[in-house]
């Protein structure tokens, strides 16, 4: 078996440990050309991506294969995330992944459909003893779909070591076709201190970028003192793809000498919310371009930065010319560069920083809590990546804390008083963060005496809002008192336009049934080879229940033989 060897850093310390890969040991898990829709490490929302999104030809169904002997250690079932999921533990310690299913074998689905009768939930988790779903090599292990948070049927495929961390599949000698350059797409540079200035701004600066012969890039000239930093937005598109996937590798060097190594090797789970400080979340919220800063700022761990110098910060002199380069790499090797050519000049700044003042200015390193109006912010230590200016307003029953423009890193806590609710009225309430078509979305809300509370990630607009209209239900493949011999399943519709579908429970003459919930779709679905109905007139019942404790009762009868 052929080994490589790559090195990782352990977060930020200086140790490293040597760590030997087998290079052929998984074979592929689908067989189908694999091309990506996604790659990993990708710059995600809120998270960086951790395995591969394996196309599956627009369609759902398509077989998944054991790439190595092992067993089912992990089964998760869920309306959201991974949707139908399947983890495999192999005997060299390594354990794979595949999410976004269809459906699994028939030995895995049976388990599992017996484990979801037994708790009468179709959201489940399960862990299976070592000795009761062993899989070869080459096995039938499930098929692809497109369940849980996916925007298309696609295999999403991980590799994740001993310690659960992900890893970049492609290390393990599974082959994309690539011979294309990554692309950039923009530069920008970052005056890092009060006398910093970056062609006479403090302010974050654009650079043109202008396209070589030989397909680098060279930077227009700028005029920079004292500490500065850079970042880029680049995507990287293998053969056979459109998809703007992320680059692997993101070298620096100040004059000739390196300054800075991002790698997309392997990361935890505990460090991925940090993408929040790695990129510019501000501009990323204003203009949805991710611009990755290639320079360390505080409270930033993360362990794909593999070397720094500085931290990645530049210290520009007055009257001393000197030049920076960028190159990004894919995992095939495929490079582009970017030359920077940095005149230090230090001339009066004409563009002063943009600094927002406001009364409430946060400590990141202590907790705050702030009081307007009817509510009340509590934010945890840490909660915020530096100190910052917030901009909050009440207005009756309107919350704006600030906008969507600074990471948290933390939740904090959003409470409300509505002692001048009717009494009527006050189970109906929720706290609700305002949307793009300025809607009320549910944020889960806790009540307690006459204080209603929730805690959010996201700065935004929130809103007191009341939710009195029960979730409608409509079948789609069935009508009451018809027959229905010739269907595979029960399809129910249902719908909820304020706070949202809570839970559902479904029975046929007094017995539970497994109803499947697609929320993208908003159906509910029965598949009836699930158990044997005896009976020749059937009782439906389907109880739908919103997450203001508004609930629907729909009831039909069908014939069936």
């Amino acid at each position: 078996m052929k080994k490589i060897k790559v090195l990782f850093f352990l977060c930020c310390a200086p140790l490293f440990a040597q760590e030997e890969l087998p290079e052929n040991y998984f074979s592929n898990p689908v067989k189908i050309p694999l091309v990506l829709s996604g790659n990993f490490g990708e710059l995600r929302n809120n998270h960086f991506h951790s395995g591969l999104d394996i196309k599956t030809q627009q369609q759902s169904g398509i077989p998944i294969y054991a790439p190595a002997d092992g067993f089912v250690n992990r089964i998760k079932v869920s309306h959201f995330g991974y949707g139908k999921a399947l983890y495999l533990k192999h005997p060299n310690g390594f354990q794979t992944v595949y999410a976004h299913l269809k459906k699994y074998s028939d030995t895995v689905q049976k388990f599992v459909k017996n484990a979801q009768y037994k708790k009468e939930s179709y959201e489940i988790e399960i862990f299976p003893e070592a000795n009761q779903l062993k899989v070869k090599k080459g096995d039938l292990i499930g098929y692809t779909g497109n369940s849980g948070s996916s925007d298309g049927p696609h295999l999403h495929f991980e590799i994740r070591d001993k310690n659960s961390r992900p890893m970049n599949p492609l290390l393990f000698g599974i082959t994309i076709p690539d011979s294309r350059n990554p692309i950039v797409t923009n530069l920008y540079a970052y005056p890092l201190a009060k006398s910093s200035q970056i062609n006479q701004s403090k302010n974050p600066v654009k650079i043109r970028l202008i396209l070589q012969k030989d397909g680098s890039y060279k930077a227009e000239n700028i005029t920079a003192f004292g500490k500065i930093g850079f970042g880029i937005s680049a995507f990287d598109q293998q053969n056979g793809a459109s998809n703007k996937n992320g680059v692997y590798e993101i070298n620096t060097f100040y004059n000739g000498k390196q300054n800075f190594k991002v790698v997309f090797e392997k990361f935890s789970f505990a460090e991925t919310g940090y993408i929040n400080r790695y990129i510019d979340y501000n501009y990323f919220k204003n203009n949805k371009i991710r611009i990755q800063k290639l320079f360390r700022e505080s409270n930033n761990p993360l362990s794909i930065i593999k070397k720094e110098n500085d931290n990645g910060i530049l210290d520009i002199q007055d009257q001393l010319n000197s030049n920076y380069l960028i190159k990004v790499t894919d995992f095939n090797n495929n490079t582009v560069s970017i030359s920077i050519p940095i005149i230090g000049e230090r001339p009066e700044a004409l563009t002063p920083p943009i600094i927002n003042k406001t009364e409430d200015f946060i400590y990141a390193q202590q907790g705050s809590s702030i009081t307007k109006g009817k509510f009340n912010v509590y934010i945890p230590a840490n909660s915020f990546y530096e100190d910052t200016y917030l901009d909050i307003d009440v207005k009756i029953d309107t919350l704006r804390l600030h906008k969507d423009v600074v990471p948290l890193h933390k939740k904090i806590s959003i409470t409300t008083d509505i002692s001048n609710y009717n009494k009527t009225d006050i189970d109906k309430l929720y706290i609700g963060r305002l949307n793009y078509k300025k809607t009320p979305y549910y944020v889960k809300t806790y009540k307690k005496g006459n204080k209603l509370t929730a805690k959010t990630k996201k700065l935004g607009t929130f809103v007191l809002a009341v939710d009195t209209k029960k979730p409608e239900i409509k079948p789609i493949n069935f009508l009451n008192k018809k027959w229905i011999s010739k269907n595979k399943t029960l399809k129910i519709k249902i719908t909820d336009d304020l706070s949202g579908i809570s839970s559902y429970r479904a029975t046929i003459n007094g017995k539970f049934i497994l109803m499947e919930y697609d929320y993208k779709k908003d159906v509910l679905t029965y598949d009836f080879k699930d158990q044997i109905i005896s009976e020749v007139e059937n009782n439906l019942k389907l109880i739908v229940i919103d997450n203001v404790g508004n609930n629907t009762t729909f009831e039909s009868t069908f014939f069936r033989k």
